[in-house]
C-alpha cells in the first residue's frame, strides 16, 4: 500500500501555477508507457471502438475532432468508420508519435493516408486551423470521471468547434457514490499515523507532527478495486450530460447523498466510481447506447474505483438512513478538492456546504459529534480531501473473487 498592488501579483502567481503544472501533466501523457497502460485497458479501448465503428453511419463521410488525442487512437477509429477528416489536437510530445505513424501510412496503414491532420495545442489556444466539425470524440475522463479537468476542454471544444445538432462520443459520464467499509484499509492507513504519535524515535518525540500526520493521510483519496460486499447502501448518482452543461457548473460540483443502509456497520468512508455514455444527441432517432462502467461489481478498469476514508468511522445500523453531500470544487493542480458532510437520519441537522468548506479550508481537522453521549458512536462526519493526492491500494483483485455475489446496484 503506498499511501506522496496585489491584483497583479495574484494574477502572476496564477500564471506560474499553470505553467509549472502543464509541463508535468504533458509530460506525463508523451510517454509511450502511460499511453500503453490506456491501450491495454480491453475495457476502455474495446468499448471506444464499439461506440465509434457500430456508429459507422454517423461517421461516415464527416470530419471529427479528437480533444487531447493522445496515442491517437481514437481518431484511426474514426476513420476506420469511414470519417472525411479528422483534426487530432494533442498538447504532448506524443503528436510527433501520431505524426510518426501518420507518416509510415502509405506502407503500414495505408487506409489513414490524408485522413488525419495532426494539431499540436491545447484546445483552448486561439485560432487553431480547426473548422467546424461534425462529431467530436475524446477520452478526457480521470479518477471519479473529473479528475485532471480535462472535460473542460471537451466542453470548450463543443463550445467552439461543434457544430449545432453534432454528436459527441461519449455523450455523458455518471458519478456514484455509496457508504463502504473497509477495517483493514482503515486500520493500515491510521498504521501510518501511529508512526507519528512515538515519543521516542531515536530519542526524538514525534509526537507533535501527529495530528498533521492524520490529517495528511486521510486527505488523500485511495485508488484501487474494491470488493463489491464493502458497499453498504444502493450508490447515490450524479449524471453530467456534455451536450448540455456549461463549464462554470463543473468547477464545482454539489452532490446530494441519501442513503437506506442494508446491515449494521461501520462506514470507513466514501466509494466512488462513474459510468461513462456513448449516446446521440437529443431528438436522434438512433437510441443506441453503450456503457463503460468502472463499479466494483464489474471488469477491471485502470481507472479503478477511489475511496474517501473519515479519519473516525462512522457506526450505522441497518435501515437507517444516511444524508449528506459531497462538493467538488476545481484547484489549480488540474483537479478538485473534495468537501463532506454526512449525518444519521436527520436531514435538517445538515449544514451548509459554504460553512463547511469555509471551516475546513482553515481548519483540517474533521469535525465529529457524539449521538446520545455514546463513545465513539457520532451522527456528523465533515471531511475534505485533496483528488490528487491519490495513494493507492491493490489488495483486491475482482478477477481472482468469487463470482456468485449478486450486487445491489448496477
Amino acid at each position: 500500500m503506498d499511501l506522496d498592488n496585489d491584483s497583479s501579483k495574484e494574477k502572476n502567481q496564477k500564471e506560474l501555477t499553470d505553467a509549472e503544472r502543464d509541463p508535468s501533466y504533458f509530460n506525463y501523457y508523451a510517454q509511450l508507457t502511460h499511453q500503453q497502460n490506456m491501450l491495454e485497458d480491453v475495457v476502455r479501448t474495446s468499448t471506444y471502438s464499439s461506440a465509434i465503428l457500430s456508429n459507422s453511419e454517423t461517421f461516415n463521410g464527416k470530419t471529427v475532432c479528437d480533444i487531447g488525442a493522445g496515442s491517437g487512437i481514437l481518431s484511426y477509429m474514426a476513420v476506420q468508420a469511414g470519417a472525411s477528416k479528422v483534426y487530432a489536437v494533442e498538447a504532448s510530445n506524443m503528436a510527433l508519435r501520431i505524426k510518426q505513424l501518420i507518416n509510415g501510412c502509405p506502407e503500414k496503414n495505408p487506409w489513414l493516408t490524408d485522413k488525419i491532420e495532426i494539431i499540436t495545442s491545447k484546445i483552448e489556444e486561439p485560432n487553431l486551423p480547426i473548422p467546424k466539425v461534425d462529431i467530436l470524440i475524446s477520452e478526457p475522463i480521470g479518477v471519479l470521471l473529473v479528475h485532471e479537468r480535462m472535460l473542460e476542454s471537451y466542453l470548450y471544444a463543443r463550445d467552439h468547434y461543434l457544430k449545432p445538432g453534432g454528436s459527441m462520443f461519449p455523450s455523458s459520464g455518471t458519478i456514484f457514490l455509496a457508504p463502504c467499509t473497509d477495517a483493514s484499509l482503515w486500520s493500515q492507513t491510521m498504521s501510518k499515523v501511529r508512526f507519528w504519535e512515538q515519543t521516542s524515535f531515536y530519542g526524538v518525540d514525534f509526537s507533535p507532527l501527529s495530528q498533521a500526520a492524520k490529517d495528511e493521510y486521510f486527505a488523500q483519496p485511495v485508488v484501487g478495486c474494491f470488493d463489491p460486499k464493502t458497499v453498504m447502501a444502493a450508490p447515490i448518482s450524479y449524471k453530467i450530460d456534455f451536450y448540455t452543461i456549461k463549464n462554470e457548473e463543473i468547477v464545482d460540483i454539489y452532490i446530494p447523498i441519501q442513503w437506506k443502509i442494508s446491515y449494521t456497520g461501520v462506514i470507513h468512508g466514501i466509494g466512488g466510481w462513474f459510468d461513462i455514455n456513448f449516446e446521440h444527441p437529443p431528438n436522434n432517432e438512433n437510441d443506441q447506447s453503450i456503457v463503460i462502467s468502472t463499479a466494483p461489481n464489474r471488469e477491471r478498469t485502470h481507472w479503478h474505483q477511489v475511496r474517501f476514508l473519515f479519519k473516525e468511522p462512522l457506526a450505522v445500523n441497518a435501515g437507517e438512513t444516511v444524508y449528506g453531500w459531497m462538493r467538488l470544487i476545481a484547484n489549480d493542480v488540474r483537479s478538485y478538492t473534495i468537501y463532506s458532510e454526512l449525518v444519521i437520519s436527520n436531514k435538517d441537522g445538515l449544514s451548509s456546504s459554504d460553512e463547511v468548506v469555509n471551516q475546513l479550508k482553515t481548519n483540517n481537522i474533521n469535525k465529529a459529534e457524539s449521538r446520545n453521549g455514546g463513545q465513539g458512536h457520532y451522527t456528523r462526519r465533515q471531511a475534505k480531501w485533496d483528488l490528487q493526492n491519490q495513494t493507492y491500494y491493490y489488495a483486491y483483485d475482482p478477477s481472482t473473487s468469487q463470482n456468485d455475489y449478486k450486487s445491489d446496484f448496477k
